[in-house]
């Protein structure tokens, strides 16, 4: 599901501390990180859950490879609600301790964890930098 600029323009207003350009661009990266190491038989779970957490952030539909598309589903708690404001800061919350809430998911799913908070951090809280590298922007963004 590649964001798009119609999918950037409906994110509620809300729920960015960054740019919703920058936001998308961001997306946009993970997943083709996510797909270029998935076709090399790498499952990049750092990639992937910056993808799960801007589908979530964006409101967005999540348009499995088999299956019935659904509401995204939250990165760490797996709830189905849309994001908003209050909840976001839940999921950051929930993301600081993921390892400890969820130790048998951290285990199988390496980098999930980092990936979730570092995209939180970035497009929640306005903290630190852009959760994966975007061509073509300076280290200042």
């Amino acid at each position: 599901m590649a964001a798009s600029t119609e999918q950037a323009a409906r994110i509620p207003a809300g729920n960015l501390r960054v740019p919703r350009g920058e936001f998308a661009a961001v997306w946009a990266a993970a997943e083709r990180r996510s797909l270029e190491e998935s076709e090399r038989g790498v499952l990049d779970w750092y990639a992937a859950a910056v993808v799960a957490t801007c589908i979530w952030m964006a409101c967005a539909i999540y348009r499995p490879p088999w299956g019935r598309p659904h509401p995204a589903e939250a990165p760490v708690t797996r709830t189905r609600a849309s994001a908003y404001e209050e909840l976001i800061e839940a999921e950051y919350l929930a993301a600081q301790r993921f390892e400890e809430l969820y130790p048998s998911r951290a285990a199988r799913a390496p980098g999930w964890g980092d990936g979730t908070r570092a995209t939180l951090r970035w497009a929640w809280r306005g903290e630190g930098p852009p959760p994966v590298e975007v061509q073509g922007w300076s280290a200042a963004g």
